[in-house]
C-alpha cells in the first residue's frame, strides 16, 4: 500500500528531525536529564514504529501477504500509537506536565494491538 509507505517515510523523517532537535536545540533546555531521557524514549519508539509502518507498506505490496486489511489496520494503529505514545512524551519532556503521562499507555496499547495484528496476518 503506497499510503503506508508514504506515511512511514514521513514519520521516519519527522523522527529524525525530532531526534536532532532534541539532541541539539533542546539539549540545554530540558529541566533535567530525566526529561532528556523521556525525549529519547519518544524518538526511539517513534522511529521503531515508523520503520514498522514502512515494513507494513512493503508487506502489503508483496504477493505473499497481499493487501490485507489487518496489515492496513496495523499500520494505522502504529501511526496513532506514535501520536499518542511519542507525542505525549514529547510534550511531557518539554513542558514537565506529568498528567500527560496518562495518555502514553494508550499509545503503548495501540502499538501492542498493531503488532498482534501483524502476527495474526502472518499466520493466516
Amino acid at each position: 500500500m503506497e499510503i503506508l509507505l508514504a506515511l512511514g517515510a514521513i514519520m521516519a523523517c519527522l523522527g529524525v528531525v525530532l531526534g536532532a532537535f532534541g539532541a541539539h536545540a533542546l539539549k540545554d533546555k530540558f529541566a533535567s536529564p530525566h526529561y532528556a531521557a523521556i525525549w529519547e524514549t519518544a524518538v526511539q519508539y517513534h522511529m521503531y514504529h515508523s520503520l514498522g509502518i514502512l515494513g507494513l507498506g512493503i508487506l502489503s505490496s508483496d504477493a505473499l501477504l497481499g493487501a490485507s486489511s489487518m496489515l492496513s489496520w496495523a499500520g494505522y494503529l502504529m501511526l496513532a500509537g506514535i501520536v499518542f505514545f511519542s507525542g505525549s512524551l514529547y510534550v511531557l519532556a518539554v513542558t514537565g506536565v506529568k498528567k500527560l503521562g496518562a495518555i502514553t499507555p494508550i499509545g503503548g496499547l495501540l502499538f501492542i494491538v498493531a503488532w498482534i495484528l501483524v502476527a495474526i496476518s502472518a499466520f493466516s
